[in-house]
């Protein structure tokens, strides 16, 4: 700033001197007569009148130079101010941009968590009807064999009491000894404890009716003898 004005200056003043110079020569031409009394007061004159344009100058050029830096400054100040909205601007949209985009993601995660919950419920709901299906086959099952397992008894228990009444009816004039007593007492004992699971007896039933059924053989045999 003091260079600029310094080179004002002497811009100024090299100018002024210009102008003095050239209005100064006629009147020194017509006062030479008067003598150097009367030119050195003229120089005199001219010097305070050349300061005095130099110190108007000056102020000019300062308060243009002071003007301009303003409206310098008003520009840097709306360029600034325009940047930073433009900063600001971009800011707001990448954060929009990266909140939306999370809201996207949420609700894709929320989906899918809802597409898990519903197909694992789907499956819950086809064990269920897998197991109920299983549960009601094996108590089906289970009915048929007890059933069978009534029918054995029965059958088993009128045979076993037919066969007690033809050997007592066989051999009433002999002294009756229990047939096949070992195995008579366990089949009892096994139907008393199993009353419900009577097929457990089937194998000591079937021995049981083998030796009934040895005996009658041999009591035939003995009568035929």
């Amino acid at each position: 700033m003091g260079r600029g004005l310094l080179s004002l200056s002497e811009s100024v003043i090299d100018r002024m001197k210009e102008s003095s110079s050239s209005t100064a020569r006629p009147q020194f031409q017509q006062r030479s007569a008067s003598g150097d009394d009367g030119l050195l007061g003229g120089t005199a004159v001219n010097e305070e009148e050349l300061k005095k344009r130099v110190a108007e100058e000056l102020t000019l050029e300062q308060a243009r130079r002071e003007t301009e830096s303003q409206k310098r400054l008003k520009q840097d100040q709306k360029y600034v101010r325009d940047e930073i909205g433009k900063v600001l601007e971009r800011e707001r949209s990448a954060s929009n941009e990266h909140l939306a985009r999370a809201i996207l993601r949420e609700r894709a995660a929320a989906e899918e968590e809802r597409l898990k919950t519903q197909h694992f419920a789907k499956q819950l709901e086809e064990k269920d009807r897998e197991l109920k299906k299983h549960d009601a086959y094996y108590k089906e099952q289970l009915a048929r064999l007890e059933e069978r397992s009534a029918q054995f008894y029965k059958v088993t228990t009128e045979q076993y009491q037919q066969a007690v009444k033809e050997v007592e009816a066989r051999f009433k004039r002999y002294e009756s000894h229990p047939i096949c007593a070992d195995l008579q007492s366990k089949i009892l004992q096994c139907y008393q404890q199993n009353s419900h699971e009577t097929l457990s007896c089937s194998a000591l039933a079937s021995q049981y009716l083998h030796c009934v059924n040895h005996a009658k053989q041999q009591s035939m045999l003995g009568r035929g003898g």
